[in-house]
């Protein structure tokens, strides 16, 4: 398939397959939603110290340094050289890339949060709060990610 045809987002999980496809999507994505399911069952059981709290504590803390690395990886890797190079596919390409790395911010906010390292001394209902919306964030802004990475570069390049 022509690369010029799909956002460097959609190329990066199309090459070296399987393994990018769950290296950078596979992994961050279901643990992310083991998170979220495991989080709706500790809001609405409101057992914060049983074994389910406790996976999801773990898979918070473990999808936030891995999705870190990730991060740091694409940065260097990819987004300096597409910037300095002029080597970006059009507005749909920053987009699906923009929004895939922001998922950064609420992997590692959740990780923070699961390791004490902020919000600590707050109320278990307070870190709850804020460990849910982070959950919400990644999934819209990897659904975001996702959606633009589809999308033909060549759409809004006319």
């Amino acid at each position: 398939m022509d690369n010029m045809t799909m956002t460097h987002y959609m190329e990066l999980l199309a090459s070296n397959q399987p393994w990018n496809l769950i290296l950078f999507m596979a992994i961050p994505v279901i643990l992310a939603e083991f998170i979220a399911v495991t989080e709706l069952y500790v809001l609405f059981t409101r057992n914060t110290s049983g074994g389910l709290k406790r996976w999801n504590r773990y898979a918070s803390m473990f999808v936030g340094v891995y999705f870190l690395g990730i991060f740091v990886y694409l940065f260097s890797t990819a987004v300096v050289p597409l910037t300095t190079q002029g080597l970006w596919r059009g507005p749909f390409d920053v987009i699906a890339v923009g929004f895939y790395l922001l998922g950064v911010v609420p992997l590692v906010g959740m990780a923070l949060i699961d390791s004490g390292l902020v919000l600590r001394g707050q109320e278990e209902q307070v870190k709850l709060k804020n460990h849910a919306v982070m959950v919400g964030i990644f999934l819209v802004v990897a659904h975001i990610a996702m959606i633009f990475g589809m999308l033909s570069p060549h759409l809004l390049m006319a």
